[in-house]
C-alpha cells in the first residue's frame, strides 16, 4: 500500500465514523461544497452537510494497465496535471477544469473523445461509494454491487457519494493538431461528422454557428508542432474555428480549450472585449470566475430585476441533450426555428459495448448519439407561460428518442421523468442502498430543486 492509499484509508475511516455517529432522521444528507457545476436554481431546505473536500487526491497511476485511481472530489484540472507527466490522460476529460471526477460519474461527463470512449461513466472500471448509512461499498461490473455500479451514473448524489474511482486512461503525445472543416448545410455537416467518427481521429466535435455555417473539428495527437496557438488570454478559441483551417495546441491547452471562455458564454460577461480581457487578466479568464459571477447573479437577481424594468421576458435555456444521430437534423431544425440559440456545440457519443446498460442514463447500444450543447437566454417582449422554451426542448428530445442531462433546470412531469430515466430501476436502487431515505430522491433534487 503506497502513502496516498494509506492516507485515503485513514480519511475514509474518519468519515465513516463521523457519519455513523450523526443522529438519524431530520434533514437529508447533502454535500458540503463551496462550488458546483450544476446550472439549475435551487430552493434548498436544511441539510446535514458532509465535508468530503479532503477526498481530492490522485492515488495511483498504472500506465501499463491503463488506469488511474482518484478520489471523488479531485478536479479534472488536478487529475490531468498529474497524469500528463506520465504520458496518459483520462479517456474522457470533461470541458471545464472545476468539474470533479465524482461529479462527472454521478452526473454525465462528455468531451471530444466520446465518439470512441463514450461518456465518463463508460470509462469507469470500479468505484467505492459512501452510502447514506455510513457503509462504503466497492462496485464493479461483476461483483455483488454491480447494480449500483450501473445505477450510480446520473444519480446526482441521491444514492451515495463516490470516494474513489478507477478510470481508464489513454496514451497522449505532446501536441494536438486540429483541423477545422467548414460546411454550409447541416446535411453535409452531419454526414462529415459520421465519416470522421469512422476514421482514426483522437478527438472529434463540432460547432453550429448558424443554418449555413457549421464546423467539424477533427484532432489528433502529434509528436511535433510547427507552431502553437494560445487561447488562455487574448485569443478566443471558438472564433479560431472560422479563421484557421489547421491549428496546433499543446495537449494541456487543447484539453482546456473551452474553459477560458466557457465555450463562448464569456460574452455575457463582456469578457470577450479586449479591454475587459486585459483587466481580468489571464488568471481570471476561466470557468471558475464565470461560475462565481453566475452564482452571485442567481442569488441577487440583478439581471431579472433589470429585465423587468426594461419590460423584457427572458428565459434561460441551458441544456445538453443527446439525440440519436439519425434524428440530429430534425433536432437542429427545431433548435434553429423554435429556440434560436447559436452557437451550438455538437459532440458525438458512442458508448463501448458492455454486459449491461447504465440504468438511469439508458442510451441505446450500438447507436451513435450527438450531444447538442446550447446555453443562452431567449429574450422577448411578450410574456409566455413559465419555462416555455425549456418545455419545448424537453418534449422534442423525448419525441426524437433522446435524453437530456440533469445538471440544468428540468420541468418534466413525474410520468415523463419516469419514462426518460427508468424510475422503476431507480426505486429498486433506492430501496436497497438508501432504505431510510436519508438522501433526497432524484426527481425531488433535479426537478423540484429540493
Amino acid at each position: 500500500m503506497n502513502v496516498e492509499t494509506s492516507q485515503h484509508a485513514a480519511r475514509k475511516a474518519e468519515l465513516i465514523a463521523c457519519l455513523k455517529s450523526a443522529p438519524a432522521g431530520g434533514a437529508p444528507l447533502g454535500l458540503g461544497k463551496r462550488s458546483s457545476n450544476l446550472f439549475r436554481d435551487r430552493n434548498e431546505g436544511a441539510k446535514q452537510r458532509l465535508d468530503l473536500s479532503g477526498f481530492s487526491h490522485v492515488l495511483d497511476i498504472d500506465t501499463a494497465r491503463g488506469w488511474v485511481d482518484v478520489e471523488g472530489m479531485t478536479t479534472y484540472e488536478d487529475l490531468v496535471a498529474q497524469t500528463l507527466p506520465h504520458g496518459v490522460m483520462p479517456a474522457v476529460v470533461p470541458q471545464l477544469k472545476t468539474i470533479t471526477v465524482g461529479g462527472a460519474a454521478a452526473g454525465v461527463g462528455i468531451e471530444a473523445t466520446s465518439f470512441r470512449h463514450g461518456l465518463v461513466h463508460d470509462t469507469l472500471l470500479e468505484l467505492d461509494v459512501l452510502l447514506p448509512s455510513g457503509e462504503v461499498v466497492s462496485c464493479t461490473p461483476a461483483n455483488e454491487h454491480r447494480d449500483l455500479f450501473y445505477g450510480f451514473p446520473n444519480s446526482y448524489g441521491t444514492l451515495g457519494y463516490a470516494l474513489r474511482l478507477r478510470l481508464r486512461t489513454t496514451p497522449v503525445k505532446p501536441f494536438v493538431r486540429v483541423e477545422h472543416l467548414r460546411h454550409r448545410a447541416p446535411s453535409a455537416f452531419f454526414g462529415d461528422l459520421a465519416i470522421r467518427c469512422a476514421g482514426g481521429a483522437d478527438f472529434i466535435d463540432g460547432v453550429v454557428f448558424g443554418p449555413q455555417e457549421q464546423v467539424v473539428n477533427v484532432a489528433g495527437f502529434v509528436d511535433t508542432a510547427p507552431w502553437l496557438s494560445d487561447y488562455t488570454f487574448e485569443n478566443i478559441y471558438y472564433l479560431s474555428l472560422l479563421d484557421k483551417e489547421v491549428d496546433y495546441l499543446s495537449v494541456q491547452d487543447y484539453l482546456w480549450r473551452w474553459d477560458t471562455d466557457w465555450f463562448w458564454c464569456s460574452k455575457n460577461l463582456y469578457a470577450q472585449h479586449p479591454l475587459v480581457r486585459r483587466l481580468l487578466g489571464r488568471a481570471r479568464l476561466n470557468s471558475r470566475t464565470y461560475t462565481r459571477v453566475m452564482r452571485w447573479n442567481a442569488e441577487t437577481g440583478v439581471t431579472k430585476r433589470l429585465a423587468r424594468w426594461q419590460g423584457r421576458h427572458p428565459e434561460s435555456v441551458i441544456q445538453d441533450v443527446d439525440i440519436p444521430a439519425a434524428r440530429a437534423g430534425e433536432f437542429l431544425d427545431f433548435l434553429l426555428h423554435e429556440i434560436g440559440i447559436v452557437p451550438i456545440w455538437i459532440c458525438p457519443i458512442r458508448a463501448p459495448k458492455r454486459d449491461a446498460r447504465f440504468a438511469l442514463y439508458p442510451l441505446a447500444p450500438d447507436t451513435t448519439y450527438l450531444n447538442f450543447g446550447f446555453w443562452d437566454v431567449v429574450d422577448g417582449s411578450v410574456e409566455l407561460e413559465p419555462h416555455h422554451f425549456n418545455h419545448l426542448v424537453e418534449r422534442e428530445v423525448m419525441r426524437l428518442g433522446g435524453i437530456k442531462s440533469l445538471y440544468s433546470d428540468c420541468y418534466f412531469s413525474p410520468a415523463e421523468f419516469a419514462q426518460a430515466y427508468d424510475m422503476e430501476a431507480y426505486a429498486a436502487l433506492k430501496a436497497k442502498y438508501d432504505p431510510h431515505k436519508r438522501m433526497l430522491g432524484l426527481y425531488e433534487k433535479c426537478v423540484l430543486r429540493a
